[in-house]
């Protein structure tokens, strides 16, 4: 430091003679080549533009270009010292300690700068020595690629396992074999694979949901209608449009939108698997979902009515916007790091134009509306068991097996799933292979097929335990569970009281409150039919078999079984009846008449009758039954009443 101060010294060239020995005080020539000595040297070590903005800072400027030296060296003062406290005109006896001041500063700062060159040169040095490592290992390593692989040995050992174990190769699982190849092998869905297949190959495609009861080839269909729709000239899908298959039941998202499979997610660049090269850099990358996987094609969504409603309502934005945007707190778009498909992602989004296809065991009414809404809608019908039986002879052709006479019938009475009673066959060719031990030939006998049954504890569902012969106080009612109906035995008996005018009606407890409120209507219309007053009978109403029955559709039917108990007169058992009966003896409209139909004709009936508001929800030639529309429950008796 001594040194450096000697040296501005010396470049000052500050001798005893500027001082006037006779007052001691500094002459303005010789203060003045002081100074301006002392600003030469400042300047080299800041720069012109560092004095500037120190002046400006400082309020240097107005001193700084004053003629008087001394107010001059007030400048100075504020530049180099870098303060504003100077404003005082120095005494001559002050100025001599002033520049001592200023030159000590001086020495300091070039002390510094002397430091700082000796540090960058150090720093060039060692960056050019790094730089040249840096470029050796990159040589190495496009030699090391180049001459032989880079795996250690034991990703070599694990490469050739892997290899391996893909030369090991099953045959297909029976479902692939058994799996309908074509739309004329789906069973029993015509007016629905009609209904898929207009709605999907179209110049315009619509949104579907299907409904449908489990089993009846809601995936496989819509699969094969695309298949197709690729092949004809007119429809909006390319020949390479995708058929994308997932799950509702099994969709799960992250409410941070950490991880979206449907839609798609943008991940923590560090956390969450980015590519090293943009976790360094901290890029986040998006995470295109099944919606992008789709575009172009179908995005089919099993048992959508399962689906997360806030999943559902995110679906519902990209259906609108045809494209998914995505968002990070970690996304800079100025920097100039960022790859260009990243950047093109957020900017733009990822394309998602595709058709929803949702299928669903749900009633329509127990979906979303919004979804609803944007969806055409194809109901698939319950199996019949004729169905099942041609569904089990396709299955056993492609198995190459030969069947018993029955054992396609057998079947269906154990299940009315299609996808259920190609699994019995294949249980009993499994079972019927190993007792064999061979598959050559194979035979599935009567008693084969239920010992499989009894394996799975299944026992028939379908009884046919209808009869022709005629009864008192009997008819068969029919209800709904889901998509599928089935009969309902209603009986009555009416004894006289004993005492007349305090008899009791009698009902299940279990059936709900809404067909005992049907009871006690019937019972009105009984009296008005009849002219007989209840009070004078003892009248017991049963559900044979119990269970809740509860909604207006039993009405008809138990007015049918009161009269004909009261009256003693047999009632025809090959006619099931569904509506609701009013005070003045109308039969009212009731919902799932096409479900009640089926449940009959599986029952073995020969008709049905219906209120006749409910005449179009079913076709006979499809139920194969016996249609009846009524308007009231007269005419409802005058069929099912023996003359």
């Amino acid at each position: 430091m001594e040194d450096v101060k000697d040296l501005i010294g010396r470049l000052m060239d500050r001798v005893d003679s500027a001082v006037d020995n006779a007052t001691g005080n500094y002459s303005d020539g010789e203060l003045k080549r002081q100074i301006n000595a002392i600003y030469s040297i400042y300047a080299s070590i800041v720069g012109s533009e560092h004095i500037i903005v120190q002046a400006s800072r400082y309020n240097a400027l107005k001193y700084i270009h004053d003629e008087n030296p001394r107010i001059r060296l007030i400048g100075l003062e504020r530049l180099i010292l870098e303060s504003k406290d100077y404003v005082r005109t120095p005494l001559d006896e002050e100025i001599p300690g002033i520049l001592d001041q200023l030159e000590d500063k001086l020495a300091e700062m070039l002390a510094r700068q002397a430091v700082e060159r000796q540090l960058e040169e150090k720093i060039a040095d060692r960056l050019e020595e790094r730089h040249q490592e840096y470029v050796n290992e990159i040589r190495q390593e496009i030699i090391d690629e180049e001459t032989e692989p880079a795996e250690s040995p034991s990703a070599k050992h694990k490469m050739e396992k892997l290899e391996a174990l893909d030369k090991v190769k099953l045959t297909s699982t029976i479902m692939q074999i058994v799996r309908p190849r074509s739309l004329s092998e789906i069973v029993g869905q015509d007016r629905a694979v009609k209904a898929l297949a207009s709605r999907i190959a179209s110049p315009y495609p619509q949104h579907l949901i299907l409904y449908g009861p489990p089993g009846v080839g809601k995936t496989t269909a819509a699969r094969l209608v695309l298949d197709e729709a690729k092949k004809l000239p007119y429809t909006a899908f390319g020949e390479n449009a995708p058929f994308v298959e997932c799950d509702g039941t099994t969709l799960r998202w992250d409410e941070r939108d950490i991880t979206n499979p449907l839609i798609g997610s943008v991940h923590d660049p560090i956390y969450q698997g980015a590519r090293r090269d943009l976790a360094d850099d901290g890029i986040p990358e998006p995470k295109p979902g099944l919606v992008t996987d789709a575009h172009g094609g179908i995005l089919f969504i099993d048992e959508i009515g399962e689906l997360d409603p806030m999943m559902l309502n995110k679906l519902l934005k990209v259906l609108e916007d045809k494209r998914v945007y995505f968002e990070s707190a970690y996304y800079d778009e100025e920097d100039p790091a960022v790859p260009d498909y990243i950047r093109k992602l957020f900017r733009e989004g990822a394309p998602a134009d595709f058709i929803l296809i949702g299928a669903t065991t749900r009633q329509p009414e127990e979906i979303n509306p919004a979804i609803r809404s944007r969806c055409a809608e194809v109901f698939f019908e319950p199996l019949q068991p004729d169905h099942v039986m041609e569904i089990v002879s396709h299955a056993a052709e492609k198995l190459k097996v030969i069947l018993e006479k029955g054992v396609a019938e057998l079947i269906s009475t154990y299940t009315m799933e299609g996808r259920k009673a190609v699994s019995l066959l294949t249980d009993a060719f499994g079972l019927a292979v190993y007792e064999a031990g061979s598959a050559e030939n194979v035979h599935i006998s009567l008693d084969l097929m239920k010992r499989t049954a009894q394996a799975s504890r299944l026992s028939p569902w379908l009884s046919r335990a209808v009869t022709k012969e005629p009864k008192i106080g009997h008819i068969y009612g029919l209800g709904v569970a889901g998509y599928w109906g089935s009969t309902i035995e209603i009986e009555a008996a009416a004894f006289p009281a004993r005492e007349k005018g305090h008899g009791k009606i009698r009902f299940n407890d279990t059936a709900g409150s809404m067909a005992k409120d049907s009871v006690a209507t019937s019972a009105a219309v009984v009296r008005e039919l009849t002219g007989k007053d209840l009070s004078d009978y003892d009248l017991h109403v049963n559900i044979i078999g119990g269970g809740n029955i509860d909604g207006p559709s039993a009405g008809c039917a138990i007015t049918c079984a009161i009269l004909s108990a009261l009256e003693k007169i047999p009632l025809r058992q090959e006619y099931a009846v569904t509506g609701e009966v009013s005070l003045s003896g109308e039969v009212k409209p009731v919902g799932g008449v096409a479900e009640k139909a089926f449940g009959a004709r599986q029952a073995g009936l020969r008709g049905l009758f219906v209120p006749e508001e409910n005449k179009t929800d079913v076709d006979p030639k499809t139920a194969g039954l016996e249609v009846i529309p009524v308007k009231t429950v007269r005419e409802v008796l005058e069929r099912l009443l023996l003359k």
